[in-house]
């Protein structure tokens, strides 16, 4: 049984954790695509006002009616915040997508900047969201699960296109099969910057996440059809975002569970 990190109250819900009205297709496509329309509803676009007006910075994930899980890198204190949630366009007005400030960011307290250790942050929205057929949280993964080399698993986000090219418009999907922690901390991989603590995905040297995914999921599917977030985006390599072995890595949500339900029981 997954747990739902707190989300008890889920079960009641109509619209569970993980399960879209509107299922992806799960195409097996070299490279990013876009996304059948709201077929990632836990998907969330944050936005910071670093520009004078509201700009997306980095994704995340509802994992429930008001908490999102991101990344801790993508936080810089100078700033406000606010969500934008049940989009798949950024550039337009969308019936079913919703707005909400960021009431409280909680990044984790031993998040090293040079490392990128414990890159991992929780916003609790300024008011709860309703779920609809455009917005559902996704699942967690239980405490400790390790994800086996070679699954097949999603990244979505509405980053660049290419290491130099523009943003995407459009939410973007792409298959990313795990890389095992024994092949990703090999030296001609990441070496000691990958830890056990981490997720690598991809390596292809075609398909990865880029600027703009950070923060936002790793989609994994259970057995049952439901989806977990497995993964938060981290980091990539500084020569390009589709690098040889140089997969993208993702922080390992289930080793963080404990520290989930502590800031989302004590905030």
């Amino acid at each position: 049984m997954r747990s739902l990190v707190l989300l008890t109250f889920l079960v009641a819900s109509a619209y569970g954790c993980g399960l879209p009205t509107f299922p992806p297709v799960l195409s097996r496509v070299v490279a990013g695509e876009d996304v059948k329309p709201h077929s990632w509803p836990w998907q969330i676009s944050l936005q910071s006002d670093s520009s004078g007006r509201w700009r997306h910075v980095c994704g995340g994930s509802l994992i429930s009616s008001d908490w999102v899980l991101t990344a801790a890198h993508c936080i810089n204190d100078r700033y406000n915040y606010r969500v934008e949630l049940g989009k798949h366009s950024l550039k337009t007005s969308e019936e079913g997508s919703v707005a909400r400030r960021a009431a409280t960011i909680i990044t984790h307290e031993d998040y090293n900047t040079m490392l990128s250790r414990n890159d991992i942050a929780l916003i609790k929205l300024s008011s709860p969201v309703t779920f609809s057929d455009t917005i559902t949280p996704a699942c967690i993964p239980d405490l400790g699960v390790v994800l086996p080399h070679g699954a097949p698993c999603y990244v979505t986000g509405w980053g660049r296109l290419s290491t130099s090219g523009p943003p995407a418009d459009i939410l973007q999907q792409a298959l990313l099969p795990v890389v095992g922690h024994d092949t990703c901390s090999q030296p001609d991989w990441w070496s000691v910057l990958a830890t056990d603590k981490m997720v690598c995905a991809g390596g292809d040297g075609i398909t990865a996440g880029c600027n703009g995914d950070s923060g936002g999921p790793l989609n994994c599917q259970n057995p049952d059809g439901s989806w977990d977030v497995h993964g938060v985006v981290s980091f990539g390599s500084g020569q390009g975002c589709n690098v040889l072995q140089k997969p993208t890595v993702f922080t390992q949500v289930s080793s963080y569970i404990n520290w989930m339900n502590t800031v989302m029981t004590n905030y």
